[in-house]
């Protein structure tokens, strides 16, 4: 059901591209294809945590980087990943809520929130040099879509730099990745075990791991890798 859902909303996408390629030229309907072909392959790939036994732990990315996974205790692995596609499930259809769709005026309660929290002026979302204008161009590029989709993956070169900034960090620092590790671990669980949306969590878990066995090379990993991909669903 889960990956009917994305595969349904992909479609409609491409149909709003295909409309709006019309009124473009041919270079520009080409690239729209593309771009329809490479978001409908793979809509999710599913994770397994490693594990010697029970309980399982299985984590599911959605389109747009968003992750979910299993919160209750599961004796097996298919268990663990039909769990983790029903949170999913259910946090995609509550994100289909007219609240949840990034409107102008989300945007401008979005952008009055920050304003507040930062202690920056609302005035500032204008001057695209600051960080509340930076957000503010951010929510603007995805008008329409919902928070969900509101999300940017880490490619491995973003990966790396952070993993070595935590490698600089621990220099200064002894002992401070092992710490940081730890309390990502356990963030990413009762995360997961709310039933909420895990992608910092885990891409945070994820960096440290990476930080940690580069770290210690010359040791044998054992709780510090990541999670190992099981499929890429595209049926």
């Amino acid at each position: 059901m889960l990956h009917h859902f994305w595969e349904q909303k992909q479609v409609k996408g491409s149909d709003t591209q295909s409309e709006d390629s019309l009124k473009g030229s041919v270079s520009q309907s080409e690239d729209s294809v593309k771009g329809s072909v490479s978001q409908s392959e793979g809509l999710l790939l599913y994770e397994s945590a490693p594990s010697p036994g029970p309980p399982y732990i299985c984590y599911v990315t959605l389109p747009g980087g968003s992750c979910f996974g299993n919160y209750m205790e599961c004796e097996s692995q298919a268990k663990a990943r039909r769990d983790a596609a029903r949170v999913a499930l259910i946090n995609s259809l509550v994100n289909e809520l007219p609240s949840r769709r990034i409107t102008p005026q989300f945007i401008t309660h979005s952008l009055q929130e920050a304003a507040s929290a930062s202690t920056v002026s609302v005035e500032d979302a204008c001057d695209p040099s600051t960080s509340i204008g930076t957000y503010c161009l951010l929510l603007q590029s995805y008008t329409g879509r919902t928070m969900l989709e509101f999300q940017r993956g880490l490619d491995a070169s973003m990966r790396s730099s952070m993993a070595l900034d935590w490698l600089g960090q621990e220099r200064q620092t002894p002992r401070q990745l092992r710490a940081e590790l730890q309390a990502a671990q356990s963030e990413l669980d009762v995360a997961r075990r709310h039933g909420n949306e895990l992608r910092f969590y885990k891409e945070k878990t994820e960096i440290l791991s990476l930080a940690q066995s580069h770290a210690f090379t010359h040791q044998p990993h054992t709780d510090t890798h990541g999670p190992h991909t099981d499929s890429q669903e595209s049926a």
